[in-house]
Order: structure tokens, then sequence, then C-alpha cells
């Protein structure tokens, strides 16, 4: 190695380096240990499985090798010249994006790789309000700070949630992690890297799931992008409801958690993105 710059963003506590190594060789480094967090490794060693069985079709910085020495994990790719998306969102780059995550979808429709259920590999998510409730029930959680809306319609979003795994099956391969850190814009395309999350879903599931970011991020509010794109248009209303019920809940609860070792701002993140998410899902359900 003859070179490094350190890549910042993310939620990755770890290495994200582009190296030039001694060959001229330009490439991108992350690396995770379990001494700064303990679920990262199991995430890297996830994702290279992923990364080395993507189809070369899929637009993700191709997959080169990996380092595995039980503690620290580093995975290497081929350096991308390009640039996350500017934040606040800019119109021209987000349109680019949507249009891509269009073509992503229809080229992961069979899905090419075997990969478990979203609602499988992410239980968490789709159980949010049933564990603030059980918070409630057994003392550990006043609520306090959440939405009065939320308060009033608690057991309802515990049954609407219910419901979301099951409204996010389908056949299709899902990112299920697409947010502006996840995206590398070039010139001529759009790539989406960072895959430990890939998982089975309906085909309109990693838009829906980027889209609370998006509005945190200064883009347009959730419902204005989703309800006029082509995959939103064909996704059924009822099941859009529960997942939107599903990501509300997991972003307001995770938000209320401590933060995971090494992660400090991520918590803030979830709040951000819960305050879209539920006036997204306070105008499907139409509840007052």
């Amino acid at each position: 190695m003859v070179a490094a710059a350190t890549q910042p963003g993310g939620f990755s506590p770890g290495v994200a380096a582009r190296l030039v190594l001694a060959d001229g060789r330009r490439v991108f480094v992350k690396a995770a240990s379990g001494s700064i967090n303990p679920d990262s490794p199991g995430m890297h060693r996830r994702e290279a499985r992923i990364a080395a069985a993507l189809p070369a079709s899929v637009p993700t910085p191709r997959f080169l090798d990996v380092y595995d020495e039980g503690d620290w994990i580093a995975l290497m790719f081929e350096d991308i010249d390009g640039a996350t998306p500017r934040t606040p969102w800019q119109p021209a780059e987000l349109d680019l994006v949507l249009r891509a995550i269009e073509e992503l979808s229809a080229g992961l429709t069979p899905a090419p790789i075997g990969v478990e259920p979203v609602g499988e590999l992410m239980p968490n998510v789709f159980t949010g309000w049933q564990r603030l409730a059980a918070g409630v029930e057994s003392g550990q959680d006043d609520l306090r700070g959440v939405d009065p809306w939320a308060q009033q319609h608690l057991g309802e979003l515990v049954a609407l949630e219910a419901a979301s795994a099951d409204a996010a099956s389908g056949a299709s391969l899902l990112h299920a992690d697409v947010r502006a850190d996840n995206i590398l814009l070039t010139p001529s395309r759009v790539f989406f890297i960072d895959w430990p999350w890939a998982s089975l879903g309906a085909p309109w599931v990693d838009l829906l799931f980027m889209l609370p970011s998006v509005a945190m991020q200064g883009g347009p509010r959730p419902w204005e992008i989703f309800d006029g794109h082509s995959l939103g248009r064909r996704a059924p209303a009822a099941a859009v409801t529960a997942v939107v019920a599903a990501v509300a809940g997991f972003m307001i609860r995770g938000s209320r958690l401590p933060p995971p070792p090494g992660l400090p701002t991520v918590r803030a993140f979830q709040r951000d993105q819960g305050r879209p998410a539920l006036e997204w899902l306070k105008r499907r359900t139409g509840w007052t």
C-alpha cells in the first residue's frame, strides 16, 4: 500500500478507506472488530458472502477479497470513483436514484441468490410497536416524548404492525438499507453499496424503507415520492400501510434505546427518520 484516505459517513464502527496499492490498483477496504462492536464482524461476514454471490449485473462495486482473523475482518472491493449524493438532497440526484431503484428492483426479481426473507432476517424492524407496548406493560417505558397520537393508538399500531412482515414478503432481492451513505454516484451510474442486510421481499420495500431518510435529509416527504413512483403505484395499499407502521415503530422505539457500542449517533438518526415515517403513517391510517 502506498496511500490511504479514510472515508467519512455511514454507521459502521470500524475502518472505511480508499487505498492505493503498490501495484497501482485502487481499492476500497472496510474492516470491523468485535472489540469495538460485537455485531459488526458477523455483519461483515454476511456481507462478504452476499457480495461474492451477487451477479455482475448488480450495480455495486466488485468484491475482491476478505481477510478474517476472528476478531478483525476486512472486506476489499474495487474503488468506485464516485461520491455519495449531496444532502440536503438535490432534485436531479434524487431523480437518478429513484430511477435506479426501479431498475434495481426489476433486475433482482426474482432474486438471483438465496437469502432469508426480510421479516426473518430483520425481526426487530417489524416489532417496534410491540416492544414499546411491552415496555409500557413492564413499567420500563413511560412513552415520555412519544407523539400523543402514537400513544393514543398504541394497541391499534401493534395490531397493524403484526401484519407487516407478511406484507413485506416477496420474491425480490432487497438491499434493505438504501440511504444516501449507501449510494455512490458517478457521471454515468448509480451504485448501491453495503449489502449485509440483503434479503427477500416485495419489490417496493427498498423504496419504502429509504424514504424516511430522504425526508430527514431535506428531500420530499415520503408519500410525495412513493405515491407517484412506479413501484409505489403497483404496491397493495394495505401492505404498504402495515410496513410504514413497522418502519415508524422501529425508528421510534430504536431512538429511545441506549446507543450501541461504537455508534453514538445512530439513535438521533433513527429519531429523525421516525418523525416523517410517523407523519406518513398518520396520513395512511386516517386515524384521528
